[in-house]
């Protein structure tokens, strides 16, 4: 009884700090639902969000708003009556381990730095991990391990049924299906055009995004009750392909929202118009914030 009133007077502190916040940063950031064709406020957003199964949170790695909404939300979501399991990009699937016994509190989080190949602006992700160990939520390495994603930059997607057992395991079942054809346009277009598009990078691409979806697909396969808060890079996600499309594939019933995150030079006066397909929600963040690197 003790144990829960304390977690309870913890979850109600850690909410009034979380407001507190909030308020210090709502001018830097604007919330835009696409469906209602408006702007909405957070509270709006986290009613909705609360309705999903799988939420995807698309960033800017180096936006310090979209760090600060991140784990903002996935507060927010813990306080609703469904259990929470966060799911990164920034963790590999071979690092599950060390990832667990962090959060279950075995090992020191010098140890589980040491053995957890975090990336280099870790900082900004290691709220929602202490928010992940303080409530007991699972956490999902959800990406491919680098090393299998250079095999298919240097040698091709083939080069990966070479592997043995244990490391197929960290990947999703091979071979893996193609890219929307839409996805594969995207990627040209950020990489120069279609001179410039070179195949083994795009498949590089593709084993993140099947990976991810994979390891989010696996863990909802078991725990069909849960909300699960997915964070990656926004390419991942926006306009629904990538991840998103991979996971829709997987488990076309599974009710799945994106949010689109990121700052623009118009924050003051944003056409949303040209944001509409996106995502779900678009979030524009303030550009006169400091990037975290």
């Amino acid at each position: 009884m003790l144990k829960k009133l304390i977690a309870l007077f913890t979850l109600c502190l850690l909410f009034q700090t979380m407001l507190l916040a909030q308020s210090n940063m709502t001018n830097h950031y604007m919330i835009y639902d696409a469906a209602q064709h408006k702007t909405i406020q957070l509270s709006e957003l986290i009613s909705h969000l609360q309705k999903a199964q799988v939420v995807f949170f698309g960033e800017d790695h180096n936006d310090a708003v979209a760090h600060y909404l991140e784990d903002t939300l996935l507060k927010a979501l813990v306080q609703s009556n469904k259990p929470v399991a966060l799911s990164l990009e920034m963790f590999e699937t071979d690092c599950q381990a060390p990832l667990n016994e962090y959060v279950a509190g075995y090992i020191s989080e010098k140890q589980f730095l040491a053995s957890a190949r975090p990336w280099n602006n870790y900082a900004d992700y290691r709220p929602m991990i202490e928010t992940a160990k303080l409530y007991h939520l699972p956490v999902i390495a959800a990406n491919a391990p680098r090393r299998y994603v250079n095999m298919v930059h240097q040698n091709g997607v083939a080069s990966l049924m070479q592997l043995d057992k244990l490391s197929k395991s960290y990947l999703p079942p091979l071979p893996f299906t193609e890219a929307q054809q839409a996805y594969q346009q995207k990627f040209e277009k950020i990489m120069g055009g279609h001179e410039q598009f070179n195949q083994n990078m795009f498949d590089a691409q593709n084993l993140w995004d099947a990976t991810m979806a994979n390891s989010i697909y696996r863990f909802w396969k078991k725990h069909k009750s849960f909300t699960i808060f997915q964070v990656n890079g926004r390419f991942h996600s926006d306009d629904k392909l990538g991840t998103y499309a991979r996971l829709q594939a997987l488990a076309p019933k599974l009710k799945m929202m994106n949010i689109s995150c990121f700052s623009d030079a118009q924050f003051e006066h944003p056409d949303w118009k040209q944001f509409q397909n996106l995502a779900d929600f678009v979030i524009i963040t303030n550009p006169s914030v400091p990037k975290t690197f």
